[in-house]
């Protein structure tokens, strides 16, 4: 009995979908660093404070960076709805749970909504660019 020792591993076909679940990761991330930024920019009051500044200035260069990134495979007028909705449910949801800003019901109903609305965006079907970038591959 001779065992084969020379198998070649078929590499695992990646589906274009799969692929832009990272940019999609990423736009995410760009998102967290957008309410980041926005805080920041609260906080600088008027970019007179050092600390807040330089967090805005780096947290905003990283997540127009990431926004970039995400539109090459993801449409920009999904990405930036994405990107500001998220953002700024996440700037409103920090500066309630901080004390900032005063909660309300309706106020976590609308940003309910804002997130939903960014959910079901991701969830669409697959776009054209999903297609063409799934084909060159």
């Amino acid at each position: 009995m001779t065992t084969n020792t020379n198998r070649t591993a078929a590499a695992p076909a990646t589906s274009g979908k799969a692929k832009s679940g990272s940019f999609w990761a990423i736009l995410l991330a760009s998102a967290i660093l957008e309410a980041v930024w926005a805080t920041a920019l609260g906080l600088s009051d008027g970019f007179t404070q050092l600390a807040p500044t330089l967090v805005f200035a780096v947290t905003a260069v990283l997540s127009m960076f990431g926004l970039g990134i995400a539109v090459k495979r993801i449409p920009l007028g999904t990405a930036y709805a994405v990107w500001v909705g998220i953002g700024a449910a996440l700037t409103v949801g920090w500066a309630m749970l901080s004390g900032v800003e005063p909660a309300s019901p309706l106020k976590l109903l609308f940003i309910a909504g804002i997130v939903g609305c960014a959910a079901g965006l991701k969830a669409l079907p697959t776009s054209k660019l999903d297609k063409q970038h799934a084909e060159a591959e």
